[in-house]
């Protein structure tokens, strides 16, 4: 059985083998399948007829390495059943494998000394492993299979790498992921490295935890304690992380328990605290040392900046980002009294304590400032950190990016990171129940941040961590190196991400249900769902409700066919998150109907109210069933709240939706007649079905495959290209085809991703016209400001879509040309509609309905562009 590789395989393994057969130092491409069941020519015998190679390091290496290096030698025990030897002696015996940090272990560097191993590319380099077979590399050996690494992490990575090609998934703690048994285990001779991560800190951060984890954590491990954390450390790093903010939401990662970041420093974890806990303290101690004095650097400064060299002197030379700045208490803004100036003496004295404390330049600790929120309009009015100090740009909370680095501008040499969003407790809604992050829209704000250069820090709020497992392991692969994966190849992704937990057979099915239940969840956040929200009399209810069965009827027979093993972790993955949405979806049209049914006292009014309660009850059951997953592993991760929001946050428990019921002997009256058919009047189209893409050096249309509420959506490449001053003639457009049914009046209306302005200017813009008309200039975001209160972004990430209409006329009915200019990057376009009168209401927009919509031209001219 052939082992099964997560990284896209880019040649078959035995052209390999024959490839680097008469030369061992050739080396891999990246995402090269390396280990495998059956011998190439060369290949190093890992494991085979009952017997596997025995684990060398050096005692002096980092612990973290050392303890690593155990984890390998399990998980080869893991996959074939045997457990090799591991030692820091001399190594002997014929086929051994060699682990160590250049450096830091003697074996590493006696191989490097003896010009038995090639670092040049490695040595210096950050978080950067090599692996590669070595022919008699110390005396008493014949081969080792080396793995070096850079730094720490580097070799910590090598081996993880490894485990991940013998088929130990990074979940297998955290999603119960089996392992696939095998006899043998051959590893390919040549060179394999990843190269060094595009973005340096890339990580989690843990919120918004009650009740799930907090609940799961106390009954599992008696708390939000290192117990707990062990397992998530090594999860970080077997995911290529290195980065954790922590819970701390009535937790206190340095107090609760002073053995966590000890061993965090240990594995290897990079910590952190969030964007409002300066200088390591998590924001619970201040009510524990605090002494009940006001956070108000203004009229408490001296206690305040003793509190924080506290936590600095705990901090030790431990590895941390040390957070800088200050909001007000809780994470609220701070007063309408504070100013750029106070701001600034805050940061300047904050970094007073950190060079006082450390005995060096604060410039030798890294230091972020998180431009959260109302903190951005005080950069944006001249407030200024050094130099060193790394701007943590954000997003809205919702997952759209308000700022990003200007072009052009200087480098700053502690760079720019992105905070970013998969769980939020705020407005307009909290959203903290499942997964409701499309991957391609994560690609293409993550794309934005690094194509402008916001290259230093990703972190990103997960909540309970479960479960948000596929998009946290895409958001840390795609940190390791956006450049791999192209807007055409994120569904590719899902589909390899399902093959590393369940195999190839079901990967392709499994993956598509992976993206159609977070782009169904993501039209509108079950936190916001209602009986109003999808239209009941166009069949919109009914549709919605029916793309859930269809999704849960696939998701279900897999489950039917997968081996009793996989079962649990395909229900915590795949099935639960359907099953529980449809079930979700299906209550509200039901409590809709009932409604309906009962303003004409319909005799279908009781029946619906009773199948509505009891969805509610099922619901329950649902949440049930996966917190009795895994013999109760997981119990209490499926606690949160998410039916009868009153507000933006969570009430005590969920709420049953109000139903009608009518009392015996009720009398119906007549249906109302449906009203008078809109046919005709509109043409809705897919932004994908352009008839022609016409594009000017170097902007080109790019497919972003997906991405949207119904379909998929277009924008330009490369999106740091400057703004088209005028569009027109040949500048860079999409055209479509349509039939108009009559002369006169035509609106047009945009639906578009809600992207924020992210370069902070004049809003982002488009044009359009028919025919040979003059281009109307629209802007996204006239009138929007994300911040709570104002509607027009409430609305926008409610809705996930931002609507804009223009006014054009027609002079006579027939074929005509509707087309939509590029003016500024990053406007991201999902379908267009243009009306003559009436259209059916709808919250997706009236279906698509025009039959010239045609796929894109092959031709050079008006092609797609490649990235």
């Amino acid at each position: 059985m052939k082992i099964i590789s997560f990284r896209q395989t880019l040649l078959p393994l035995a052209l390999l083998f024959a490839a680097v057969g008469a030369q061992a130092q050739a080396t891999l491409p990246v995402g090269a399948t390396t280990v495998s069941a059956t011998k190439g020519k060369g290949a190093f015998t890992l494991a085979a007829a009952g017997k596997t190679a025995p684990i060398f390091a050096s005692a002096g290496d980092w612990p973290g390495v050392l303890r690593a290096a155990k984890d390998l030698q399990a998980d080869v025990q893991r996959v074939t059943k045997v457990l090799p030897a591991f030692g820091t002696s001399k190594p002997a015996g014929q086929e051994v494998v060699l682990i160590g940090t250049i450096g830091k272990s003697p074996l590493i560097d006696q191989l490097i000394k003896a010009k038995k191993l090639d670092v040049k590319a490695v040595a210096g380099k950050w978080e950067t492993f090599v692996r590669q077979v070595v022919e008699q590399p110390l005396p008493g050996v014949a081969r080792a299979l080396v793995i070096a690494g850079s730094d720490k992490r580097g070799t910590i990575y090598g081996i993880y790498d490894l485990s991940q090609q013998m088929g130990v998934s990074p979940w297998y703690w955290w999603a119960d992921v089996p392992v696939k048994p095998q006899t043998a285990l051959y590893v390919a001779p040549a060179r394999y490295t990843l190269g060094e991560p595009k973005v340096k800190y890339r990580g989690i951060f843990i919120n918004d935890e009650a009740p799930a984890l907090s609940g799961w954590s106390r009954e599992k491990f008696g708390g939000v304690n290192s117990k707990m954390y062990t397992h998530m450390f090594e999860l970080i790093l077997r995911l290529k992380g290195n980065y954790l903010w922590p819970a701390m939401w009535g937790n206190m990662f340095n107090v609760d328990d002073p053995k966590s970041p000890e061993l965090a420093d240990m594995y290897g974890i990079v910590m952190g605290t969030s964007h409002h806990e300066p200088l390591t303290r998590a924001h619970e101690e201040w009510k524990a040392f605090g002494h009940g004095t006001p956070w108000n650097y203004q009229t408490n400064d001296t206690t305040l900046r003793r509190f924080w060299r506290g936590g600095m002197q705990r901090m030790g030379t431990r590895e941390n980002i040390v957070t800088v700045g200050m909001r007000g208490d809780g994470d609220e803004p701070m007063s309408r009294e504070s100013n750029t100036a106070l701001l600034e003496r805050i940061v300047a004295d904050q970094r007073n304590i950190i060079a006082d404390v450390t005995g060096k330049p604060a410039e030798q600790t890294p230091q972020m400032w998180a431009l959260y929120k109302e903190v951005q309009e005080y950069y944006d009015k001249g407030m200024r950190v050094p130099d060193d100090v790394t701007l943590l740009l954000c997003d809205d909370n919702w997952g759209n990016i308000r700022k990003l680095p200007k072009l052009g501008e200087k480098p700053r040499k502690g760079g720019y990171g992105i905070y970013y969003h998969f769980d939020y407790v705020g407005g307009p809604r909290n959203y903290k129940w499942l997964n409701t992050n499309p991957l391609p829209r994560i690609w293409e704000q993550m794309h934005l941040a690094h194509e402008y250069g916001a290259n230093q820090i990703w972190v990103v709020n997960v909540g309970d961590l479960k479960p948000m497992e596929l998009p946290i392991s895409f958001f840390l692969d795609y940190a390791w190196n956006p450049d791999r994966i192209p807007a055409t190849g994120v569904a590719a992704y899902a589909q390899r991400w399902a093959a590393q937990q369940f195999g190839t057979k079901h990967a392709a099915e499994i993956g598509d249900i992976l993206a159609k239940y977070a782009k169904y969840n993501a039209r509108r956040k079950p936190e916001l769902l209602s009986p109003d929200t999808y239209g009941l009399a166009t069949g919109e209810w009914a549709n919605v409700v029916a793309d859930y069965q269809q999704l849960l009827t696939r998701a279900e027979a897999i489950n039917q066919q997968l081996p009793a093993a996989d079962r649990d972790a395909y229900y915590e993955l795949v099935l639960h998150p359907v099953q529980a949405c449809a079930n979700l979806n299906e209550l509200y049209y039901t409590v809709a109907r009932n409604r309906e049914a009962a303003k004409t006292n319909q005799p279908t009014t009781n029946e619906l109210a009773s199948t509505a309660q009891a969805l509610f009850a099922k619901d329950a059951e649902i949440s049930k069933r996966y917190n009795g997953i895994a013999g109760g592993k997981w119990n209490h991760m499926m606690d949160q709240m998410h039916i009868g929001y009153k507000t933006w946050h969570d009430e005590p428990r969920d709420v049953m939706p109000e139903v009608m019921t009518l009392p015996a002997g009720a009398v119906a009256a007549p249906a109302p007649a449906p009203g008078p058919a809109a046919s005709g009047s509109y043409v809705a189209l897919e932004a994908e079905h352009y008839t022609q893409a016409v594009n000017a050096d170097p902007i080109t249309w790019q497919r972003l495959p997906d991405l949207g509420r119904t379909l998929g959506a277009v924008t330009t490449f490369p999106v740091t290209a400057a703004p088209t001053a005028a569009p027109g003639g040949a500048s860079p457009h999409l055209e479509y085809h349509i039939t108009l049914a009559q002369p006169g009046p035509v609106t047009v209306q945009a639906y578009l991703a809600p992207t924020l302005d992210f370069t902070n200017t004049t809003g982002l813009r488009y044009a359009v016209s028919l025919d040979d008309e003059a281009p109307q200039l629209i802007n996204l975001h006239t009138g929007l400001n994300p911040d709570n209160g104002n509607r027009p972004w409430e609305k926008a990430v409610a809705e996930n879509i931002i609507l804009k209409t223009s006014q054009h006329n027609v002079a006579a009915a027939g074929p005509h040309v509707l087309k939509f200019w590029r003016v500024d990057p990053g406007v991201v376009l999902e379908k267009l509609v243009l009306s003559q009168g009436a259209v059916p209401a709808s919250y997706l927009g009236p279906p698509e309905n025009a039959p010239a919509a045609t796929p894109a031209p092959k031709s050079n001219k008006g092609s797609l562009g490649q990235r």
